[in-house]
């Protein structure tokens, strides 16, 4: 839209079928999003409103809710879905904090998608090869990258708290500040637009896929919540003597009892399993424990004030809103129906049947399919036409034959 018509008002409509648009650009049936394909209305976030930094022409991106015609929000919009959440603690008088760790590829540019992504060749020449987890060396040749990256952050007003080489080849994180969860979802979701915008005028690819190079640690974004107390500011998962609270064991029993049924909003896609398969601290299962990263609920070691609950099952691949609005939903699911969660557990561990999670998109989209309080939480518009949107891509992975099966299986009797 031009800037003229955004300032004088002028409504941007959209088709209801884009929200349920699948990632290869095919939309499911249309009484998924009804039969009409009527428009909803674009109506801009006032506070998310930025002119982007790394562009040469002036340019501006506004965050928008999509709101059908009559006023109310779409069901089939996930920043929607979120508000929604917020809205159910906020009628309980309760607040809930967020924040995420988004990890990330940097690598360099992949024209050919059957050829494995490859790391940008450094300042020594090289090309980096996995030795520089936690490395505070520059030999990578990225310091101009990030040095942008950070200057539009600051002009986003993205205001961040670590960022650390991760143990993968050419692998980042970065932790956002805590604060309001649909703030932190629209924060996210700038950051990684802003990630491979900057990332192309440098030559780079930034890659947010789950697992995007075999042998190595995949991609998380996990989720770190707390719950406040409205009236009086506090921290609802410690009391006054800094001893946990009911609210806090309900709060992981509430995320124990939807962990299954939501997989597939946390690994929306197939290569999200492939990070699953390979569970060093990327746990696919629902039990919870005090710092072991081995556990899909950590509860990192920090002062009562600062308790928490690390959700350590979504991918950098999630839509952030979904994740943070099914990870909300079931803990609030957990605290009004007063759960209790199974117990903690340390050190090496097995996994029992009934906290293990989904390996594969299939079986995660079943799961979801066949889940009730998936419906309760988030209404069967919004269930059913996911599931058929992430069907379509599902079939669309399966219509394809991979290199490994030709490599493998061609030889065989």
């Amino acid at each position: 839209m031009t800037a003229e018509g955004f300032l004088e008002g002028r409504r941007l409509q959209l088709a209801r079928g884009v929200l349920l648009q699948c990632i290869m650009g095919g939309y499911p049936a249309a009484r998924f999003y009804g039969s009409d394909d009527g428009d909803l209305a674009l109506i801009a976030e006032p506070t998310q409103i930025h002119r982007l930094p790394w562009s040469d022409e002036p340019r501006a991106l506004a965050i928008c809710d999509a709101d059908e015609l009559s006023g109310e929000s779409s069901n089939l919009s996930t920043r929607g879905q979120l508000k929604k959440v917020i809205a159910r603690y906020a009628a309980r008088g309760l607040a809930p904090v967020v924040a995420t760790e988004l990890e990330f590829f940097v690598f360099a540019p992949n024209t050919d998608p059957t050829q494995p992504f490859r790391p940008p060749i450094g300042l020594d020449g090289r090309r980096e090869d996995g030795q520089s987890a936690f490395s505070v060396s520059s030999n990578n040749g990225l310091r101009p990258f990030f040095s942008e990256v950070y200057k539009c952050m600051a002009a986003l007003g993205l205001p961040r708290d670590t960022f650390m080489h991760e143990m993968g080849v050419s692998q980042f994180e970065i932790n956002l500040l805590h604060g309001d969860p649909l703030l932190l979802a629209d924060q996210t979701f700038l950051f990684k637009h802003l990630l491979k915008e900057v990332a192309l005028k440098h030559g780079l690819s930034v890659v947010c896929m789950a697992k995007p190079l075999a042998h190595t640690p995949g991609s998380s974004m996990h989720i770190h919540q707390s719950i406040v107390e409205i009236a009086s500011g506090k921290n609802g998962f410690s009391d006054a003597h800094g001893e946990p609270t009911a609210m806090f064991r309900h709060f992981i029993a509430g995320q124990q009892a939807g962990m299954a049924d939501f997989t597939a909003l946390f690994a929306p896609n197939v290569n999200s399993y492939q990070r699953l398969c390979h569970p060093y601290a990327s746990p696919n299962n629902a039990c919870w424990s005090h710092d072991n990263r081995a556990a899909g609920l950590r509860i990192p070691a920090s002062s009562p004030v600062a308790r928490r609950v690390e959700n350590r099952l979504p991918g950098a691949d999630a839509n952030p809103y979904l994740a943070i609005a099914a990870s909300l939903a079931a803990g609030l699911h957990g605290i009004e129906h007063e759960l209790e969660p199974s117990a903690a557990i340390q050190g090496e561990f097995e996994v029992p049947d009934n906290l293990s999670l989904p390996c594969t998109l299939h079986a995660a989209l079943e799961g979801l399919k066949r889940s009730q309080l998936a419906r309760e939480l988030f209404g069967q518009e919004f269930i059913e036409g996911y599931i058929a949107s992430k069907t379509m891509e599902l079939t669309s992975f399966f219509d394809e034959i991979t290199p490994w099966e030709r490599r493998v299986l061609a030889a065989q009797a």
